[in-house]
């Protein structure tokens, strides 16, 4: 069989709705990590969907439990059909956050896969189980073409705790390298572009959580008596948010601001249009880095936002002058950012601006990863996805948000090709979240031919990354 004939057998998979039945099955899988009630649904994920679907395609499987999250296991799935072949690496996630049933409009149920026109409403459907559910399905198109064999041997990590900060795959990864060694990484997640425009992104940007405090004494004072005497911590911790980040959304802080903006990613970035499309937010003109376009503040670029803040009682706003204020401030950062000393940045930053009696704590982090995008993994992903799908592919350095990316970068060593299923607006973590049936059909046939030419031409592929990566060392 030839690859367009593998990609017809899928269109044909897809549109006898056969597709859209498994998906259905997995999205009414109650897999919301966040819950502790939810431990039999997610080892049901595992054992019961995705276990029978990869055991049908050779692969031995591991179910290996979580050490450091309980009752949020791992599977790895093995198919090594000669030990000469390039090794593919694959990674998916079963959970979902909470499905906030009571709040999606009428006529929707987060469990139940719903269509209408083009949308596939359900929680899961674009994050992750959607995304997954085309890749598996691309294998499994790929091997049946090729009469029982890929052509490539291929690894397969799920975990159930991405929603919740991927509690374990760090340690997962460090302690079983040798389970999981491969030559190179695919997998979806996040969006494309836009809902038209097939995506390649090569790693993420980094997040860094932290608080910021002002203590100021135990208790609240009436603010008709000592009002202009005493400090107001609310305004104070005002103030000095606004030295971290200006009023039109800049980031201030010169020790948190990245150095890997090149001439190379901004002509990466050149054709990228941000936003614009059905169901997006209209941009806010002036706002962010100055001298920017909007895809080098998204993907090339540093900032720093509000995510909450706390003074006093605003439920029950009282004539009283608060003893507390405090703030989770979050930095979304590029390569080449100085991310594991931000609460030393911050702090001599805020000194030196009169604030030093702010408390800053360092809540959680992850790094940010890139692919060098003059790998040749990249020039061939794209020339794949140009050809199968018709259209000219969107190249990323990165995705705008985080994915736990580092693991399989730094910890395992491997370049990794994120091809995502999704778009902006589909609803991911909030109500009536939704994947294209258009966006899925198409993922469909990149991955199924993405998955055909790694094992028509993978050892010549590996050979010229290696080279290239030789000559950078």
């Amino acid at each position: 069989m030839t690859e367009q004939q593998a990609i017809q057998q899928a269109m044909r998979y897809f549109d006898s709705g056969e597709f859209q039945r498994l998906l259905a099955r997995r999205v009414a899988c109650v897999t919301e990590s966040q819950r502790a009630d939810r431990d039999g649904e997610l080892n049901h994920y595992l054992h019961q969907e995705i276990a029978p679907q990869l055991t049908a395609l050779g692969f031995s499987l591991q179910i290996i439990d979580n050490t450091v999250a309980e009752n949020r296991p791992f599977l790895v799935a093995t198919r090594i059909e000669d030990e000469s072949l390039p090794t593919l690496l694959v990674y998916g996630h079963g959970d979902v956050v909470f499905g906030d049933d009571e709040n999606w409009r009428d006529g929707l149920d987060p469990w139940q896969l719903t269509e209408e026109g083009d949308r596939w409403y359900g929680r899961g459907s674009a994050d992750n189980k959607g995304q997954h559910c085309i890749n598996l399905a691309a294998l499994e198109q790929v091997y049946q073409a090729r009469g029982g064999r890929l052509g490539f041997n291929c690894k397969i990590l799920f975990e159930m705790g991405e929603e919740i900060g991927s509690p374990g795959l760090a340690a997962l990864c460090q302690q079983q390298q040798a389970l999981l060694r491969a030559d190179l990484f695919i997998a979806s997640d996040g969006p494309r572009v836009s809902a038209s425009q097939p995506t390649l992104f090569l790693g993420s940007r980094g997040a860094v959580n932290f608080r910021l405090t002002i203590s100021a004494r135990d208790n609240a004072y009436h603010s008709g008596n000592w009002g202009g005497l005493l400090s107001n911590p609310g305004t104070q911790l005002a103030n000095a948010i606004s030295t971290l980040v200006n009023a039109r959304g800049v980031l201030q802080v010169e020790a948190l601001k990245p150095d890997s903006l090149s001439a190379a990613v901004r002509a990466i970035l050149s054709d990228i249009e941000v936003g614009g499309m059905p169901g997006d937010p209209a941009l806010d003109a002036g706002w962010g880095e100055p001298g920017l376009t909007a895809a080098e503040r998204l993907y090339g670029w540093n900032t720093l936002e509000v995510l909450a803040f706390e003074t006093g009682n605003p439920a029950r706003p009282m004539n009283a002058i608060p003893g507390e204020a405090t703030a989770v401030c979050q930095l979304r950062f590029v390569v080449g950012t100085d991310w594991e000393k931000l609460v030393t940045h911050v702090e001599a930053h805020l000194r030196a601006h009169g604030f030093d009696y702010v408390q800053v704590e360092f809540l959680r982090g992850s790094p940010a990863t890139r692919l060098d995008p003059q790998s040749p993994l990249v020039g061939w992903a794209l020339e794949s996805l140009a050809a199968s799908s018709g259209k000219k592919p969107a190249l990323l350095p990165n995705l705008g948000g985080s994915l736990p990316n580092e693991v399989f970068s730094d910890i395992l060593g491997l370049p990794t090709l994120w091809v995502p299923h999704s778009y902006p607006a589909c609803g991911q973590h909030g109500v009536n979240e939704h994947m294209l049936k258009s966006v899925a059909r198409e993922g469909l046939q990149i991955m199924t031919a993405l998955f055909w030419q790694l094992g028509e031409e993978g050892e010549a592929l590996l050979a010229r990354q290696q080279a290239y990566s030789g000559a950078r060392v």
